[in-house]
């Protein structure tokens, strides 16, 4: 960041990587209530305060356009150079450059200043414009189903990461993000990102990932003991409930269902239909349409009206 009259070589004349696009403008003191203030009311509009001796801004600018130009109309930008133009930067007490102003409904709302990363500017466009195309958003989060189904987490995750960056309150994505960390055997960025969802939200992915968590902080840390216990005894339901919940925990879903199915079988009331319950919280942690749940219900349908 350069303090305002701290000047090195000059760049050219025009702005930092001279870019142009419909969205993208040089603006003056002259035209800032049309460029700024007036379109503000209809479109937010980014202001980049920069001057042709600025280092940073020749990393900034060039980001700033080349996202402004990618969010496709959703906001604008225009580009003041302080030294030509210091009656607007003056009274908006622009103190070093690069600073940044976001203004919608001709209000100044948000702003930064310094070269910052791509990833930073992309979230403060998002801030800005609001929520993104319905159509937009639904396609990303069918790319992310779609690599869920062929086994990408990886390609997933990324689409997800994407969606929540359009929209960061959408409950889709943060259950689908919470599954990829789930899937990845990452329990507290699972529980992280379900946290970000309301308590009362549904979504099939998310209670998932809730039911997954309840499993996993209800487990016992070892399985020796109840191993031990079943092979001196197969009929230690207690003995085997423990182990299927050590196995649940551990994200062993269908050796945990096939224990409690056992229970099931040879003594369904049990514990006050412990077994039962236990059970369909991991055909729920597994997700409704996974083989587990299936072939599980399956199993219990034959078993209970047998």
């Amino acid at each position: 960041m350069n303090l305002i009259g701290d000047k090195p070589a000059p760049i050219q004349a025009g702005g930092p990587n001279g870019g142009k696009s419909a969205h993208i403008k040089d603006g003056t003191d002259a035209s800032f209530m049309a460029d700024v203030i007036e379109a503000s009311k209809t479109q937010p509009v980014i202001v980049d305060f920069w001057a042709t001796w600025c280092g940073p801004c020749r990393q900034l600018t060039p980001a700033l356009e080349k996202a402004v130009t990618a969010a496709g109309g959703a906001v604008k930008l225009v580009k003041i150079d302080v030294d030509k133009n210091p009656g607007y930067s003056g009274q908006l007490r622009v103190q070093s450059i690069p600073t940044v102003y976001a203004f919608v409904n001709g209000q100044p709302v948000d702003g930064f200043q310094g070269a910052v990363p791509e990833s930073e500017i992309k979230a403060f466009i998002a801030r800005i414009s609001g929520p993104p195309a319905q159509s937009d958003l639904d396609a990303l989060l069918a790319m992310a189903r779609e690599s869920v189904e062929i086994g990408d987490i990886g390609g997933a995750a990324q689409a997800y990461a994407q969606a929540l960056q359009m929209d960061p309150a959408n409950v889709k994505a943060i259950g689908g993000m919470a599954r990829c960390y789930l899937d990845s055997g990452d329990l507290e960025g699972a529980a992280a990102t379900a946290a970000m969802a309301p308590a009362n939200a549904k979504d099939a992915d998310l209670e998932s990932v809730r039911a997954a968590l309840a499993l996993a902080a209800d487990a016992p840390s070892e399985t020796a003991t109840f191993e031990a216990r079943l092979a001196a005894d197969p009929n230690d339901h207690e003995a085997r409930f423990e182990l299927a919940k050590a196995l649940a925990g551990a994200g062993h879903l269908q050796a945990a269902a096939d224990h409690l199915l056992t229970i099931i079988e040879r003594d369904r009331t049990w514990n006050d239909e412990a077994a039962r319950k236990q059970l369909l919280t991991v055909f729920e942690a597994a997700g409704a349409m996974s083989e587990v749940a299936k072939a599980g219900r399956k199993r219990l349908s034959s078993i209970l009206f047998s």
